[in-house]
């Protein structure tokens, strides 16, 4: 508990400084300034369901609480943040992808969602990531796979390629979407990585507009349809300060959602992993229970609102 209220305390000191204001200011620089006690009563959340899960700091990523941070578990369509991330790094986001028949039947086979593409449209890699990732389209992920790959294969290479590279030795890619291809524990990962991937994917400006977007309009044009797109992320719009980034569900993985939020200029961002066997609510309620348990007690010490 002393690590944990030693850590949290540094986390929020900048934002003491604003609370104080000119008491701190008035502070000689060589004096000690007196944090408030912060009123944590436990040392976890309660009522997590989630049966791995990871809560951290959304600046270096230091973890506050986890459980089984390191347990290789299945993601579901947390999947498409490092297609997004491959993608992203790319660049060239204003080339145009014809979506290919396939993605249709890709998505028919594997019983995947969708974004409403039909074959023959052409749209641009930007739009395609927004299809991608706020209805979790993947027939936009077939599509964007395909194009920056080239191919399936030569995607799903670079993705693992650039997990190796981020040192995130605990996941593996087998399919861009994270459909359970060739089986129910493909495209795997720990909380420990998808926090860390977490951070780099919102690190990139374009990744974080997108993800941080609750409705996409994409009107017709010469060679599209017009479209919706709504997110699936729950916190987005109901959670105060919530930012990202991507849920997930296959009945292996269960419910899942990858989270980032940033209250009074305090950043956290986790994971929880099989919530759930259905229902995105629970993945939902699970996030806020252990925002809750940090932001709680912080503003509940700090003279703002």
């Amino acid at each position: 508990m002393q690590t944990f209220a030693r850590l949290l305390q540094s986390l929020v000191a900048g934002v003491l400084l604003v609370a104080v204001g000119q008491g701190v200011a008035a502070t000689p620089a060589q004096s000690e300034v007196s944090w408030p006690q912060l009123p944590w009563t436990s040392t976890e959340p309660d009522g997590v369901r989630a049966s791995a899960a990871a809560l951290a700091e959304g600046i270096a990523g230091t973890v506050l609480w986890s459980r089984q941070p390191n347990t290789v578990v299945p993601i579901a369509s947390i999947t498409k943040v490092m297609t997004a991330l491959v993608v992203v790094n790319a660049g060239d986001l204003e080339r145009t992808i014809t979506v290919p028949h396939e993605s249709i039947a890709y998505c028919v086979r594997h019983d995947g969602s969708t974004a409403g593409l039909a074959p023959g449209e052409v749209l641009t890699a930007r739009q395609l990531l927004y299809a991608m990732m706020l209805p979790s389209g993947c027939d936009a992920t077939y599509a964007l796979a395909e194009a920056f790959g080239p191919g399936q294969h030569g995607f799903i290479t670079k993705m693992n390629d650039t997990a190796r590279q981020m040192g995130l030795a605990g996941t593996h890619f087998t399919d861009p979407s994270g459909l359970p291809v060739p089986n129910d524990d493909s495209n795997s990962s720990t909380p420990a990585d998808l926090v860390a991937l977490g951070l780099r994917a919102m690190s990139q400006p374009v990744f974080r507009d997108i993800v941080g977007t609750h409705s996409y309009h994409l009107p017709a044009g010469p060679g599209n349809r017009e479209h919706h797109w709504h997110t699936t992320n729950l916190l987005l719009g109901d959670y105060p300060g919530a930012v990202g980034i991507k849920t997930g569900y296959t009945d292996a993985a269960g419910t899942c959602l990858l989270f980032q939020t940033v209250r009074a200029g305090i950043p956290l961002i986790g994971v929880v992993l099989h919530s759930s066997t259905h229902g995105a609510v629970a993945a939902r309620e699970d996030a806020e229970r252990m925002l809750d348990w940090v932001y709680g007690p912080i503003f509940s010490a700090l003279p703002i609102g």
